[in-house]
């Protein structure tokens, strides 16, 4: 089965022969905690509650045995992490099924440093958010980028790859079956322009491609800076260092505006608002 990394404030209750089956998840990385109380009786769940916690950790009192423990790990990186390398004149943020501001900085180093039409940036969900006049430090770079596998590439796409590609990895968060869903949001794009419709059935969720205000020929190749691909031609400087450099160049931040898809046929979908 798939997986995501949801927090669901209310459970949903799935009838089957056996009675129900209470389904929820509680998030991921320590944002959420998630309880539930049973109220049993004779022999069988009679009632329960459930509550999603989030986790404000400045509110709540660092245990001060592993406080000491992740310092004296810290201490040897300390400076380094704390370098100051920009200053951000605009929010920075992660989440967005389709893009968020740290997501739209982070394409647009690669296509700068890359020499890429199109950049590709994983669909993460986790990082911390930055106000208007806060430093960007090596440490808020790194968690936004921070995975085993960093290495960039740039890589020869068709049309027709790069619509296959979109397609695959839409299928994967909107397929009617949940247990296809293998968790994050839709890759974020640089470069690109395009539509989609999630209710749509794969090969048929993206349309409407176009780079610099042209369509997207299915047969011509395009220059694809990518990251967070694992893959043997993956062997490119790692991200961070990327983005470190695109900082530098111009260190200070602004007008970093989300590239998010057309999306088409959400009608009153509760999940969806567009202001």
């Amino acid at each position: 089965g798939g997986h995501t990394h949801d927090g669901v404030p209310v459970p949903s209750v799935v009838q089957n022969s056996g009675g129900v089956t209470i389904v929820t998840n509680a998030g991921s990385h320590g944002k959420f905690l998630a309880t539930i109380d049973f109220d049993v009786k004779h022999g069988r769940v009679a009632d329960y509650r459930y509550h999603l916690l989030p986790v404000f950790s400045e509110l709540l009192p660092a245990d001060p045995a592993m406080q000491a423990t992740i310092d004296r790990v810290r201490a040897p990186y300390q400076s380094l992490l704390q370098e100051p390398i920009a200053e951000s004149q605009q929010l920075l943020y992660r989440r967005g099924n389709f893009n968020g501001s740290w997501d739209q900085l982070i394409v647009e180093a690669l296509m700068q440093v890359k020499g890429a039409e199109i950049a590709f940036s994983p669909g993460f969900r986790w990082g911390t958010t930055l106000l208007p006049g806060q430093m960007i430090t090596r440490e808020n770079l790194m968690e936004q980028t921070a995975i085993t596998y960093p290495n960039t590439s740039l890589v020869q796409m068709t049309g027709a790859e790069i619509k296959q590609h979109l397609e695959k990895l839409c299928d994967k968060i909107f397929n009617d079956d949940p247990y296809q869903h293998q968790g994050g949001d839709m890759v974020r794009t640089g470069g690109l322009v395009y539509a989609c419709e999630p209710a749509a059935k794969i090969n048929s969720r993206i349309s409407d491609m176009t780079l610099n205000g042209q369509p997207i020929q299915a047969d011509k190749s395009y220059k694809v800076a990518r990251w967070g691909v694992g893959s043997a031609q993956s062997g490119g400087d790692p991200v961070w260092d990327v983005v470190e450099q695109y900082l530098k160049s111009d260190p200070i931040i602004k007008n970093h505006t989300p590239n998010v898809p057309r999306l088409i046929g959400l009608g009153s979908n509760p999940g969806f608002a567009n202001d």
